[in-house]
């Protein structure tokens, strides 16, 4: 479980990070906690709280197809503040 693990870390780094979590732990479940965007884009599943309460569970290719969906909404809303390349959900 990484809980904010990277929260402190520039962006770069919390790319090596994760990189180097999906390398050597590939065969395991792994859950990660996280504000920033980036660091859930390539997982496999989202779960997305708002309030404490699931608000979306799915993919985050398919949240992402879904305009009006909160995930959507945070993605676009931080693409539009930073360079975020989503060229790694095709």
């Amino acid at each position: 479980m990484l809980d904010e693990a990277t929260v402190s870390f520039d962006t770069a780094t919390d790319n090596l990070i994760h990189s180097t979590v999906r390398e050597h732990f590939s065969d395991c479940t792994v859950i990660t906690i996280a504000h920033r965007i980036t660091s859930v884009l390539d997982s496999d599943m989202v779960l997305l709280l708002i309030a404490g309460l699931i608000r979306e569970y799915d993919s985050p290719a398919r949240l992402l197809e879904n305009k009006s969906s909160s995930f959507a909404q945070l993605v676009a809303d931080y693409t539009g503040r930073s360079d975020l390349s989503l060229k790694k959900l095709d």
